[in-house]
Formats: structure tokens, C-alpha cells, sequence
């Protein structure tokens, strides 16, 4: 595969500038019908949840295209299901730059967006575009609230998104978890999230009615809780009937980069490091559901193994983002051969 040759061009490029430039160069395989250069074949293993079929159990993570400009290209390089936004109501240009930083000694990025997006009726525009959900794919949605709305209104936020991305996605995630929006992780705080769930699944009722298909709603969260907010929230998840809960997004920890450059940047951590904090928030959470709701393992994969411990701890699909920046689309065959070879060993009556 070449994405080891091309790796090391785009990291002598700022991160941010890399990330568009490679994107692009995504789009342009796709259209040459050369995305064979980039991705080996997944071989199919389906899975159901969320009431979803999925072809295989590996995603990709939101915020690598958070416009849906890509789904199409992505969709190529071999992903089970992708995940586009953080999307918000109106367009914003997130925090200023520089905002995106490697840690190669650690495979780790840390990122402060800040949900830069150009708005929800934009996302639509280019979903609409994409041949990939008409096909049939899983397109996840990830929602969020527009960084000037005042905390008291939030719940407007996500339910305006949540009304105009309904027919268009496969599930919606809901982001009350990411460290680069102020204050949105009080969100996960008891009341407020009971009161937030009870609003989003009023309106996923409506909407279930109106457009006379039920689209699941998933709830992303930090890998930064103890371990009472954890039961907290999985009482809450089960509580509202909740169809999915993605496991983790980034972590404010620093643990693991000490003293590397760019580890004291303002923002959320991603990659390896993170593996060990998120799986154990996972491992925790589906504990407490007890199989009521499903989970979305996300947060330092970087391997197959990586992606197979998470289903061990309890998820029942896989996602990555950063993994991607440092492996490429070659990690996504080797997370779903790794997942595939595990439950095949898990079967009754194998070895």
C-alpha cells in the first residue's frame, strides 16, 4: 500500500492543511475508480444494530468530514458505516488557527475545532449529492449546539438539527461531549441530560411519525467521567430507551505525552494514548447496560487488536478517526479481519 509514502508528506504539512489536501486526494482516487490504490478489500461481515444492518462493524469516526463533502470517497476505502459533522444549526468557523496538532512520538493528535462546520442546511446539501446512503450505506449524523447558544437553549440546538437530519441519516449522534465547545460537557450532568433525552426522544416520535421511518439516536460521550457519572448516565440511557451510546470522544488527560512537543496545547487528545482510558469508560458502560443498549467503541484504535479489545469490552461496532490519520485505509481490513477473527474464536464449538 502507498499510504506510508504518502504519510510522510502530509505530515511535513501543518495539520490542518494536510487534512484538506488529503481529503481531496480521496475524492480524486474515488473519481479515477482507483480507490484500490489506497484500501484492501473488507470481506463482509454483517452485523445488526441499532436495528441497522451494517456490512461490516468498522466506522469512521465524525470529525474527519465534518461537511459531507467525502461520503462518497470514504465510503470507498472500505468502512462499514461513516459518521459525518459535528454539525450546528448555522455555519461557524470554530476556533482560531492553528487548532490541530500531531504527536507523532505517540500516534496522538489533539484537536480544538471547535465544531467549524457550514451549518446544517450545507450538510444536507452535500449529503444529498452522494450516491452512498442511496445506496443503501450507513450514514451517521453527529449533531451539536452552535458555540454562541446560550447553555439554557441548547436543547433547541439539537432538536432544529435533529428535525432537518432525520430523513437524511441512517442514525444521529448526539455530541454533548466534545472539550472544545464551553461548557457543553455539563450536558452529561444528570438533570440536564435526563431533560436533554426527553426532549430528543419526544422529537425522534414525531419525526418517526411523520416521515414513517424510526432513525435511531445514539449519545456521544467523554472518556473524562468517574465512575458514578458512568452509571449515571447508562441509568439514563436505559431509562429514555436510547438506541446506541458512542464510546469515547477525547480526553483533556495528558497522560501518556508528557513533556512531548505540542502535548500542552489547549484541546482534546485523540490517539493511542486515549486507548486505555476510553476502553475501560466502555467496559465500565456495558456493565452497567447490562445489553440494553448498544455501544460504539470508539477512541485510540490504532490496530487490529486495538479494535478487537474494544468489542471484547463490550462494543458491538468499532469506529477511529485519528487511527486513520497514522495507519490509513489499511487499518480498516485489518480492524475487521482482527473483529471477525475474534468472534469466529468466540463461537460455540471452536478452539
Amino acid at each position: 500500500m502507498i499510504y506510508p509514502l504518502l504519510r510522510k508528506f502530509f505530515f511535513a504539512l501543518d495539520a490542518e492543511t494536510a487534512h484538506g489536501v488529503g481529503m481531496a486526494g480521496i475524492d480524486l482516487i474515488k473519481a479515477a475508480g482507483m480507490a484500490s490504490l489506497l484500501a484492501r478489500p473488507v470481506a463482509p461481515d454483517p452485523v445488526q444494530v441499532m436495528g441497522l444492518d451494517f456490512p461490516n462493524p468498522v466506522g469512521l469516526a465524525a470529525g474527519l468530514d465534518k461537511n459531507g463533502e467525502h461520503v462518497d470517497a470514504l465510503a470507498a476505502q472500505g468502512f462499514g458505516f461513516i459518521e459525518v459533522g459535528t454539525v450546528t444549526p448555522r455555519a461557524q468557523p470554530g476556533n482560531p488557527r492553528p487548532r490541530l496538532f500531531r504527536i507523532p512520538e505517540r500516534q496522538a493528535i489533539i484537536n480544538r475545532m471547535g465544531f467549524n462546520n457550514d451549518g446544517v442546511e450545507k450538510l444536507l446539501s452535500n449529503i444529498a449529492a452522494a450516491s452512498f446512503a442511496r445506496q443503501g450505506g450507513i450514514l451517521g449524523i453527529n449533531i451539536g449546539k452552535n458555540f454562541d447558544t446560550p447553555m439554557e437553549k441548547a436543547a433547541d440546538d439539537y432538536l432544529l438539527c435533529l428535525d432537518r437530519v432525520y430523513p437524511a441519516a441512517s442514525y444521529v449522534a448526539v455530541n454533548i461531549s466534545s472539550p472544545n465547545t464551553r461548557n457543553l460537557r455539563e450536558l452529561q450532568r444528570d438533570d440536564a441530560l435526563d431533560a436533554l433525552l426527553g426532549s430528543l426522544k419526544a422529537a425522534q416520535a414525531r419525526l418517526a411519525d411523520r416521515h414513517g421511518k424510526y432513525v435511531p439516536l445514539a449519545l456521544k460521550i467523554a472518556p473524562d467521567l468517574e465512575d458514578e457519572q458512568v452509571r449515571a448516565i447508562a441509568a439514563l440511557l436505559r431509562q429514555h430507551h436510547m438506541d446506541g451510546v458512542i464510546a469515547t470522544n477525547t480526553t483533556l488527560s495528558r497522560t501518556g505525552v508528557e513533556g512531548l512537543p505540542n502535548a500542552e496545547q489547549a484541546g482534546g487528545l485523540s490517539g493511542a494514548p486515549v486507548l486505555a482510558r476510553s476502553t475501560a469508560v466502555l467496559a465500565k458502560l456495558a456493565a452497567a447496560l447490562g445489553g440494553e443498549v448498544p455501544i460504539i467503541g470508539v477512541g485510540g484504535i490504532m490496530s487490529g487488536s486495538d479494535a478487537a479489545a474494544k468489542i471484547a469490552a463490550g462494543a458491538s461496532l468499532v469506529q477511529f478517526y485519528t487511527g486513520f490519520i497514522y495507519r490509513g485505509p489499511e487499518l480498516v481490513a485489518e480492524a475487521a479481519a482482527a473483529i471477525a477473527s475474534q468472534r469466529t474464536l468466540h463461537m460455540p464449538g471452536t478452539a
